[in-house]
């Protein structure tokens, strides 16, 4: 099994918006990396970080599992759509996407400073300069550590 963060701003659509729909299709990624993630990486059955990005504060809100094999994203043919790509071709798609599922939400919302301030944390994609990929590669010990910080009370943390 492998581990993911996957970005998406909650005021477009948030992970109580996948809990409400029990699964949604990853659509309009348009950056190459973060696809050929989704293409030639993820597995049925992965864990992903659910992560609010583009508030304050930003942070992970939940725990998603990766639900499909990638498919090509139907929005790179629909001239309606703003992830339109005309130069993209049915018979050799350039953009796929994963359908992701809800596990369960945190105990509580864990933000970008908390994940900031965990040492154990430093060499997390999320935590990079520059690092901008809405979908990154998480380790197995980096996800615990997320889950563990979830699972703290805020009280508890005041007093560390």
């Amino acid at each position: 099994m492998q581990y993911w963060l996957m970005k998406s701003e909650p005021y477009v659509y948030s992970f109580d918006d996948l809990v409400k729909d029990g699964r949604t299709l990853w659509d309009g990624v348009r950056n190459y990396q973060a696809r050929n993630f989704m293409r030639d990486a993820m597995d049925l059955g992965d864990q992903v970080l659910f992560y609010h990005s583009n508030v304050k504060p930003p942070g992970v809100a939940g725990i998603c599992e990766i639900a499909s094999e990638p498919y090509p994203d139907p929005t790179q043919f629909d001239p309606a759509s703003k992830y339109h790509d005309p130069k993209s071709d049915p018979d050799a798609p350039r953009w796929m996407l994963v359908d992701v599922t809800p596990v369960e939400s945190l105990p509580r919302f864990v933000s970008l400073d908390e994940l900031r301030a965990t040492k154990s944390l430093a060499k997390m994609a999320l935590l990079q300069r520059g690092q901008r990929l809405s979908i990154q590669p998480v380790t197995a010990a980096q996800f615990r550590t997320v889950l563990r910080i979830a699972s703290k009370s805020s009280a508890t943390l005041a007093g560390s």
